[in-house]
């Protein structure tokens, strides 16, 4: 290494030390904001409570129920129709819209949810879970804008696991590409 070189790499080092070390300290930290919200790395949904400016941290995510889980014995997931989805979508159309409101009746008489989101099998297993997230969150979303509370709504991502429809075309597809309502017992 040339004696010119060894400044520069030093300099670089303590650069990339320097933003670490600075990233690290600030991860992980909750604060609240003096509009009573909290600041943007907690526990919320992303898009939630939108304020005129386009801005908002969400709304919180409600504390797990001990013991409840979507496929456990102890849930019903039957008891409603599952919401579809088009194509790599997790806009929920208005075809779908009075299935969400039948649930919501149900949940404004004091019972609790647990929101699914599943996808087909077509792309990545992180990009269907992320997918699955997004479709469960945007029936949260729906039902929270039906006046549900928001302790009575829980979500999950299944992703392309569990399809609904084995096989691999759009008539399978197209059923796998959903959100299922489990109401534990």
């Amino acid at each position: 290494m040339s004696m010119r070189a060894r400044p520069f790499i030093q300099g670089i080092l303590l650069l990339t030390f320097s933003f670490t070390f600075s990233a690290c300290q600030t991860f992980g930290k909750k604060k609240k904001l003096d509009s009573g919200t909290w600041s943007s790395d907690s526990d919320s949904v992303s898009g939630t409570n939108v304020d005129a400016s386009g801005t908002g941290m969400g709304t919180p995510l409600p504390s797990r129920q001990d013991g409840t889980s979507f496929l456990g014995g102890n849930v019903d997931r039957t008891r409603f129709q599952p919401v579809y989805f088009g194509f790599d979508s997790f806009a929920v159309s208005s075809s779908e819209q009075p299935k969400i409101s039948e649930v919501a009746k149900a949940l404004k008489k004091g019972e609790t949810v647990i929101i699914a989101g599943f996808t087909d099998e077509r792309g990545t297993p992180e990009y269907n879970r992320g997918l699955g997230e997004r479709r469960a969150q945007a029936v949260r979303q729906s039902l929270l804008s039906q006046g549900v509370g928001n302790d009575r709504i829980q979500t999950v991502s299944f992703g392309a696991e569990l399809p609904a429809a084995q096989g691999s075309g759009e008539a399978a597809w197209a059923k796998n590409r959903r959100a299922e309502f489990g109401i534990p017992r």
